[in-house]
């Protein structure tokens, strides 16, 4: 993306309604045993896309920039094959257009960043998080840092958080939420039922998702289209509080949490691209980076099959993205 690109609120009108899956995400919910706000955490007003349009007050070019952040947030495909190899959108994950509580909300980046993270032990800037989330999830390559497109999406970003205060960590809503360890271990079986009740009409009986003329309605769980083995939701924790915290789409709760962590298991059971940081053995790479695979099934015989065991990368021409480097100021490497 070498230009911005100003959208009237008829244009960004028809990006919201050409979209089945952004129409159901904005349907009516039917939350049920949601986690409410904690008392003393901080509840977030984030602004709405309307607010922004309506913003006499800013200046029209950091407008325009944070529009196009908004644009690209919420259709990345638009970036196909050049920083995204699946058919994923940031929006299918950070869902309610990066707002939404329990659905990873994206404008904390903004507040807590720079930051440890755990995931790959240094200190992170909002850049390199969003350059995470398409090396793992988007099963891509970054966008340069300081391109046009990521000062758009870190644009986009910091007007959502316009008023939070700077690294307030009590945050209501932030991430997926967590649910305890079910009563029952994860039951590949069980979660294959629980899919097949209340998945498959929008994921497809493989978890391959569902087109609707050449755009991507809902998104594949596994396979090709899918996230890679790198990404959070490989993570059971991650994936059982997202299913339970936000599907079946528009009737969010409704699942107990033994069928979310089931179906979580049933889905991360299932193969998808290999992990960028993958080293050559699959149980070399969960080894060395247990801190994060303990969570996942990637290494781990499930059905009597190696899960992560080969070297397809789906559409993506390459293994590792540039962005995947230590940083440790300590011993004064900022190198590849």
């Amino acid at each position: 993306m070498n230009h911005f690109t100003i959208l009237s609120p008829l244009t960004l009108a028809m990006v919201l309604t050409s979209n089945t899956a952004v129409a159901a995400e904005n349907a009516p919910q039917v939350p049920v045993n949601l986690p409410p706000p904690k008392a003393g955490q901080y509840v977030h007003d984030v602004p709405t896309i309307d607010s922004l349009i309506e913003n006499d007050k800013m200046k029209p070019q950091l407008r325009s920039v944070v529009l196009k952040g908004y644009d690209l947030f919420m259709n990345t495909q638009q970036l196909r094959g050049e920083n995204v190899f699946n058919d994923m959108n940031c929006r299918t994950c950070h869902m309610g257009e990066g707002r939404k509580s329990w659905a990873a909300p994206v404008w904390p980046a903004a507040t807590t960043l720079p930051n440890f993270r755990g995931k790959n032990q240094h200190v992170n800037s909002v850049e390199e998080r969003i350059a995470g989330c398409f090396s793992f999830s988007m099963n891509g390559k970054p966008p340069a840092y300081g391109s046009d497109t990521m000062l758009s999406l870190v644009a986009y970003h910091k007007w959502m958080a316009t008023k939070a205060p700077m690294y307030e960590g009590n945050i209501a809503g932030r991430g997926f939420g967590k649910l305890a360890k079910p009563a029952q271990e994860p039951d590949y079986q069980r979660g294959a039922k629980v899919f097949k009740d209340n998945c498959v009409i929008c994921h497809g009986e493989q978890g391959e998702g569902k087109t609707a003329r050449g755009e991507v309605v809902f998104p594949p769980l596994w396979g090709d289209g899918a996230y890679n083995w790198g990404a959070g939701m490989v993570r059971l924790k991650t994936a059982s509080a997202f299913i339970k915290h936000n599907m079946p789409l528009g009737k969010p709760g409704t699942l107990s949490d033994q069928q979310a962590w089931d179906v979580a298991y049933y889905i991360d059971a299932q193969e998808r691209p290999q992990d960028p940081r993958f080293t050559g053995d699959v149980k070399e790479t969960r080894e060395k980076y247990l801190n994060f695979h303990k969570h996942s099934l990637y290494g781990t015989v499930v059905n009597g099959k190696l899960l992560g065991d080969h070297k397809n990368t789906g559409e993506k021409p390459f293994l590792k993205p540039f962005n995947l480097r230590p940083r440790d100021f300590a011993q004064g490497s900022d190198q590849l």
